[in-house]
């Protein structure tokens, strides 16, 4: 493994080719009739990010067997389709009228048009499953698919919840972010018969995911928000029981502080009238500090688990993409 942190473009550049043609495929794969849903589409498909959950799929493709497959660049676009879909719903959920900068589907036609964009979304990705013939991966994505929208539920469900704990976060990151992630790797094992490895990219998968969501929660108290494309304190005004304000209010109840009641009834009501405060306070309590060992864990356990698999460049990208997340928080 390299000592260096390449970055985002590095590591994609270990699978150019197949990439250039995924991200292709993933507008090029839908083929509706009507207008308005190729229109909507396109949108929130071009305001799409890195396309990461793709690249996750071609590397494992790659690291299992160095070929260019068709089936792993048509399921790697599957992939970003599905997370497509996820985003453009939790816009609806959240209100958002941006995301990375440009108007969400929601802001610019309605929540009915982007709610059934993203149904169409979904239902084309598997549409396109079926296209395989291959029961287990249909399983696989049938099954993850559920995980994703019983995550975003449960997340609604402990929405301005300050009696949310550690472990009902974790469930809730498992569906949102880490299944998907569970969902690119196995994928790839399955699509090439590579059952032996299912174990181990599922637990890189998984242990990824939750230090990917636990980074950017605590960057939501931390970072730039200008490179983050939204505003510090976000999740606390939406009562989104995320880590770092779990563990806050935890301190603050065990410290017996004047301060505990002041975030107990924000993350209630969702009114933060100064939301600097706030900030400053989850900044202050320390809790920060045990989110980023708390991601730096499941990094280790991310990287631990691909030491199993098969030792060649594309495995190198894997774990480069851990590196590149965790010096996220420095």
């Amino acid at each position: 493994m390299t000592a260096s942190i390449p970055t985002y473009a590095d590591i994609q550049a270990i699978v150019a080719d197949d990439f250039a043609i995924m991200d292709k495929q993933v507008f090029g794969s839908l083929n509706s009739k009507v207008q308005l849903v190729m229109s909507v589409s396109k949108h929130v498909i071009d305001a799409g990010g890195k396309r990461m959950r793709p690249l996750i799929t071609l590397l494992t493709a790659r690291m299992l067997a160095d070929v260019q497959s068709e089936q792993a660049m048509q399921l790697a676009a599957i992939t970003e389709m599905l997370h497509t879909a996820t985003l453009v719903h939790d816009d609806v959920i959240d209100a958002s009228g941006l995301r990375r900068g440009r108007p969400t589907a929601n802001a610019t036609w309605d929540n009915a048009t982007a709610v059934l964009v993203g149904d169409y979304l979904i239902a084309r990705s598997f549409n396109l499953l079926v296209g395989f013939n291959n029961l287990p991966l249909l399983k696989l994505f049938s099954d993850g698919t559920c995980d994703i929208a019983e995550g975003e539920v449960l997340q609604l469900q402990h929405q301005h919840n300050p009696e949310t704990v550690e472990d009902d976060y974790l469930q809730i990151i498992d569906g949102k972010t880490s299944r998907l992630f569970m969902m690119a790797t196995k994928g790839a094992a399955i699509l090439q018969g590579r059952d032996e490895h299912l174990d181990a990219l599922g637990a890189f998968a998984y242990h990824f995911g939750n230090a990917f969501q636990m980074i950017d929660d605590v960057l939501d108290f931390s970072g730039d928000a200008a490179v983050m494309g939204k505003n510090l304190g976000d999740d606390l005004a939406e009562g989104k029981p995320t880590l770092p304000i779990i563990k806050t209010l935890e301190i603050l109840k065990n410290n017996n502080s004047a301060d505990y009641d002041k975030l107990r009834i924000a993350v209630q009501t969702g009114k933060v009238d100064d939301a600097g405060e706030l900030i400053a306070l989850v900044q202050s309590s320390g809790a920060l500090d045990y989110c980023k060992a708390r991601a730096l864990e499941e990094t280790k356990l991310a990287q631990d688990a691909l030491s199993s698999l098969p030792n060649n460049r594309y495995r190198d990208g894997l774990y480069q993409l851990t590196q590149l997340a965790s010096s996220r928080l420095v």
